[in-house]
């Protein structure tokens, strides 16, 4: 799965597909990434938001989800979505707790019998 969603060459086509990348970093050393691109129009799609895990509870993902929104205000954007494993209950809870809602369950086939079981949340822009 990292070398399908993480190698140079996967990192290239997401680039160039549109996606959007943030790296955020404490005294100079990366802490934190996401990654967001539109996906309809006004809708907008957190592809990735990753904390280091001693990074954790810091508000650093929350300060990323923020300066995200507020990139999307300034585009006219509606609502931003995600997807998020539904045994992950801690970024669910992050994600509920920053006013994501539940919008349905969606399982992707990533290929070699890998499956991502998830739930899209949605959060409107306003």
């Amino acid at each position: 799965m990292l070398n399908l969603f993480y190698s140079p060459e996967a990192l290239k086509k997401q680039l160039d597909s549109g996606h959007n990348f943030i790296i955020c970093c404490s005294e100079a050393a990366p802490v934190a990434f996401a990654s967001y691109s539109d996906i309809e129009s006004g809708i907008y799609k957190l592809q990735k938001l990753y904390t280091l895990p001693d990074q954790q509870g810091k508000g650093i993902g929350r300060y990323m989800l923020a300066y995200i929104l507020n990139e999307l205000k300034l585009k006219n954007g509606t609502a931003m979505r995600l997807n998020v494993n539904r045994h992950n209950h801690v970024a669910i809870s992050f994600y509920q707790k920053t006013g994501f809602k539940y919008l349905k369950d969606e399982d992707i086939d990533i290929g070699n019998g890998y499956f991502m079981n998830d739930y899209v949340l949605q959060k409107e822009i306003g």
